[in-house]
Parts: C-alpha cells; structure tokens; sequence
C-alpha cells in the first residue's frame, strides 16, 4: 500500500452487495472505487456515499479491460438473481468469464489481492447435504441456469489457475441465499418477492409445493464474512462456503413473511422452475475455523430490518 489509505476496487458496487461492501469498506478508513454497468445495479443504493471524498463511482463494464491502480480488488459483478440473468444469458456468462479475466489481468499487473464472489449456485441441485466446499456439484450444463451457474464456476477455474500459474493472491467466497434492504423489489428472490407481495397484499407466489429448502444469511453477517476472508493470510485462497446454516422451507418463510408484516395474503402455487434446486444449506465449519466467522443477525431480526426498508420505500 503507498499512500495511508487501502485503495480498494469493487466491481458491481452500487448492487445489492456491492453497496453495503462499500459502505463497510469507508467505515473502515478505505479509499474506494465502485465500478457498475449499472445494468442491476441502481445509483439508489450508493446515494449516500457519493458525498464521501474517498468514494468514486466509475460506470464500468467489467466485460472490458480495466486500468487503475488499486491495492485490493472485490469482483462482485454478475446479476445475481435468476430473473436478472435469465434476461440475457449469453452476456451473464459474458460478465462472470470475461470479467474474471478482466479483473484478474488487473490483479496481475498491479499486485493487488483479489476476492471473488461465487456462488452456492455451483453445487447446482446438491446430492450432498449440507453442501461442504469439496462437494463438486450437480450442475445441468445446458439448463436455463447454467449461465449463472456455470459462468461462476468457471470464474473459479480461472482464479485457481491464476493462483497456481501466476502466484496471484487469491479469495473465493461461496455465497449462499442473503437478504436485506436494498435488495431489488421484482428480482425474483424469495424474501422480496415475499415482502413485496405481503405488503400490497396480493397473494405470496410459491413455486412447487414450497418444500424447497433455503438458508438465508442477513446482508451484514456476509459482508463481515468477506472482510475476514480478505484479511487472512496468502496461505487461504478458499474456497470458503459464507451463509447461515438455519434451514427452512420456503413455505415457512412465506408464513413467517405474511405474519411479520400483518397481512392477509394467501398462498398461491406455480410450477417448479427448471433446474431449482430443492435443498440448500452450507456447512460452514471451515468459515468458523478458519474466518472465526458465525452469522449474528437472526432470521427474525434480519426480516424485520428488510420488511421496514420496503415499506419505506413503497411509501416514498
């Protein structure tokens, strides 16, 4: 690091994520540099930033070369959601391949450590349960998801290979379901799907028979997870599993949705995605033992604090 502050780059910064990473990243005395296509992304979210000396947006697509100077590099940049990057499959895999080349090229010839946000997406329809970080997955190739799911984990093979090739200073993180205000209202994900629709009072959509099963991590708890995993030495490249091992239904969080806001929407039932998978919940001993690492934020608290952000904003 030459000046006193770390310069830090994050790709995707004004997303869901990406903003409360920033945020947390000036909290803690960074000099940061959010780069967004703005393509999910909403200037909404960093609005309160742009006033900081020590934060700058540049619209970037990390599908093109980048030239900065940076000392650390948070490569969040890919639609995250599957009705986002369902939109336009082909630039998905685009932006999750050619920005990992993009971002680690960068890495390369500045030095800069570099921490890429995967996905509990490459365990594709587990076989295994709880997912563990040497379960390879069960992914369909050429599914409707396999943008998303594929395009991580080749971002991955790419990381590996720029650590062992390149000596590049590497951290992957697997991010299973999170939640929390700023998500996007029509993303498709369960918990603002739900909230959305309990608040306006239309009927809580669930696909299949609800007996799927997520875990839901609240945004705060991730991204303390990612700056630990940033911090620790060059010996942890991941991957690291980072998510909340409380499993549900996600019929019982409709439930729980529709009596934390206090409505009376029912329950409608829609076909099963192609692809979705029926279980999801990490094992996340590795983040303990080697993060220190344990989600704080229960499901109860974290709904409470994503319900309140949407029923501020449907009333803005």
């Amino acid at each position: 690091m030459k000046y006193g502050r770390k310069r830090v780059l994050v790709t995707g910064g004004a997303g869901f994520l990406g903003s409360h990473l920033c945020e947390r990243l000036l909290e803690d005395g960074c000099d940061v540099l959010c780069a967004d296509n703005l393509f999910t992304g909403t200037k909404d979210n960093i609005a309160h930033l742009l006033a900081n000396p020590y934060f700058e947006l540049l619209r970037h697509d990390v599908t093109f070369p980048l030239y900065v100077e940076v000392d650390e590099i948070y490569n969040l940049a890919c639609p995250a959601s599957p009705v986002h990057y369902q939109r336009d499959p082909v630039q998905t895999t685009k932006t999750s391949v050619h920005g990992a080349i993009n971002m680690l090229g960068l890495a390369k010839r500045i030095g800069a450590k570099i921490f890429q946000a995967s996905t509990s997406e490459v365990y594709g329809d587990p076989e295994v349960h709880p997912q563990t970080e040497n379960y390879r997955g069960s992914v369909n190739p050429i599914g409707p998801r396999a943008c998303y799911d594929e395009g991580k984990r080749c971002a991955e093979t790419l990381f590996f290979d720029y650590w062992r090739q390149h000596g590049l200073r590497i951290k992957v993180a697997r991010i299973f379901n999170t939640y929390g205000p700023r998500m996007h209202p029509d993303d498709g994900r369960v918990v603002s799907n739900f909230i959305v629709q309990a608040l306006e009072g239309r009927p809580i959509t669930l696909y299949g028979d609800g007996s799927q099963t997520r875990s839901f991590c609240f945004v705060d708890d991730l991204i303390e997870g990612f700056l630990r995993l940033m911090a620790t030495g060059d010996d942890i490249t991941g991957p690291i599993n980072i998510g909340n091992p409380r499993e549900m239904t996600v019929r019982e969080l409709a439930e729980m949705v529709v009596a934390m806001v206090g409505s009376k929407s029912g329950i409608v039932f829609h076909p099963l995605p192609a692809d979705d998978p029926l279980q999801r919940r990490p094992d996340i001993t590795l983040a303990k033992e080697t993060l220190g690492w344990t989600p704080k934020v229960t499901l109860e608290e974290g709904l409470d604090r994503t319900i309140a952000y949407f029923r501020s904003r449907m009333q803005a």
